[in-house]
């Protein structure tokens, strides 16, 4: 199928690992060129180098926090600077995981506010950048990558995910008028280049081997493996063609089935 993204141009932020460089790589082997902002110089290079060796097109790395909207705004301006114009952007800029305790009696409330300064308050700074650019073509696609812990209590970090589903429908719905779909993604467990040596230590604590802990992993889910972060990117490419216009203000699941659950 021709998604039609041949010559748009994307800004993935998170791009530089994991699922924002699964996602940077399958928007520029349908076409597009992409930006791809993080944090750090080394690792954006590195990624920007390879995706350009593999794809074909181009691939501009940008140094950005999306906790500062100085940051923010200058990423999206050197962007449209590089690439031209702005047509997609994916918000999945954010710590892994996040908050690292759950527990209440001892999480951070300063690490709670960093971690909804960078994802949930990040994601609204770049939509803010965007948007203009978007809106003055008539045309333009926002995901906002969650996660499935908006939907399983347990875990305080699950509270950012939830504000950006309510965050998706807002954008949806301000935007469309202009041609602009905003729709968002919940991963589950989810396999990228860094999850080995995570997994591993898991496993070591649990007195298992690493395969006997995947297989654990892979049984709470209903497909029985676990999902790969090219599916992720699958996805996004997708929502982000011309043929997915009639989808907005909407949240997938991506993470294999890992709950029982109905949502209707």
């Amino acid at each position: 199928m021709d998604l039609e993204l041949a010559g748009k141009v994307a800004l993935v932020t998170g791009g530089s690992r994991g699922i924002g460089k699964a996602v940077a790589r399958q928007l520029a082997l349908e076409g597009m060129d992409v930006a791809i902002g993080a944090r750090q110089r080394a690792a954006l290079d590195s990624a920007a180098k390879e995706l350009t060796a593999e794809t074909g097109r181009r691939i501009v790395p940008l140094i950005a926090d999306t906790s500062s909207t100085e940051a923010v705004n200058a990423m999206v301006a050197a962007t449209v600077a590089a690439l031209g114009r702005l047509d997609v952007l994916v918000n999945n800029a954010a710590l892994v995981g996040g908050v690292p305790s759950s527990d209440l009696a001892t999480v951070d409330e300063a690490a709670i506010l960093d971690d909804l300064n960078t994802k949930f308050l990040g994601y609204v700074r770049c939509a803010r950048a965007a948007a203009p650019h978007m809106q003055r073509q008539g045309w333009g696609r926002i995901i906002n990558i969650g996660g499935l812990a908006a939907r399983q209590a347990g875990t305080i970090a699950g509270a950012r995910n939830a504000a950006i589903v309510h965050l998706t429908k807002t954008l949806a719905d301000m935007l469309g008028p202009a041609g602009i779909t905003v729709n968002a993604i919940h991963p589950g467990t989810t396999r990228t280049e860094r999850t080995a040596v995570g997994w591993a230590e898991q496993a070591r604590k649990q007195g298992l081997s690493p395969e006997e802990f995947e297989r654990k992993l892979a049984g709470q889910h209903a497909i029985r493996r676990v999902v790969d972060a090219k599916e992720i990117a699958y996805l996004v490419a997708f929502l982000v063609s011309p043929k997915a216009g009639a989808v907005t203000g909407e949240v997938i699941a991506a993470g294999g089935g890992p709950s029982r659950a109905v949502y209707y």
